[in-house]
């Protein structure tokens, strides 16, 4: 018999980054990456943060303001907004695993996860500097990243998200990443579901899968 009481659960942390609610693919394809997870681990827990229907506040003159004043020393208003950013990185801290949907604005990442960003970037409790440089401290946990495109960008000059994503995510700790690409969205039918069969395979392989676990399917 085995003893579930000494099982560990897994904590899936995923983030929604796109504005279009129910109609985003990159919103479609992170769902498939979690359920796919959560067959492999059924006592998985699930956190969503959909940053495209609440979003976080943007970095501006106030937030840096509150963040570097003495904790004792701000007022309700920054204590308030900085407590907006702890409640982000506290749900970073808790997650083995993060699934990031991510949908291409104009050659970029969206604003929506920019702010999440630059609301988990912070000194001393996600990295430090040392007499070596930087040193992540979100280290130990898995990060997939499923990425829609209505053209086709990989490994191309005109894909500027997988560079940046890499290397500010890994400037925090994040550096076991995997990549899902479903591109070619806005090209027609087919090649909607050529897209959607692709990035099945591809969600497969990088789970260790030995068979496709979803069927191509129009979005």
């Amino acid at each position: 018999m085995t003893d579930h009481s000494m099982e560990t659960t897994m904590n899936i942390l995923q983030i929604h980054s796109s504005v279009r609610g129910r109609d985003s693919h990159s919103t479609r394809l992170a769902n498939r990456i979690t359920s796919a997870l959560r067959a492999d681990n059924p006592r998985a827990s699930l956190t969503i943060r959909d940053l495209g229907q609440f979003p976080h506040p943007a970095l501006d003159e106030a937030a840096v303001g509150a963040l570097f004043t003495p904790a004792d020393q701000r007022t309700a208003e920054q204590a308030a907004r900085v407590a907006q950013d702890d409640g982000l990185i506290a749900e970073l801290q808790a997650a083995d695993i993060v699934v990031l949907g991510v949908p291409m604005y104009n050659f970029g990442i969206p604003v929506q996860l920019k702010n999440w960003i630059d609301a988990i970037a912070r000194r001393g409790v996600t990295f430090r500097y040392t007499d070596r440089g930087a040193e992540g401290l979100l280290t130990g946990r898995k990060v997939y990243v499923a990425l829609a495109r209505g053209g086709r960008y990989r490994g191309t000059p005109s894909d500027s998200q997988v560079p940046y994503l890499k290397t500010v995510l890994g400037f925090l700790g994040l550096t076991d990443i995997e990549f899902v690409y479903a591109e070619g969205l806005a090209m027609g039918p087919d090649a909607e579901r050529a897209a959607y069969a692709d990035a099945s395979g591809q969600i497969d392989r990088v789970l260790g899968r030995g068979a496709p676990m979803f069927e191509a399917e129009a979005a």
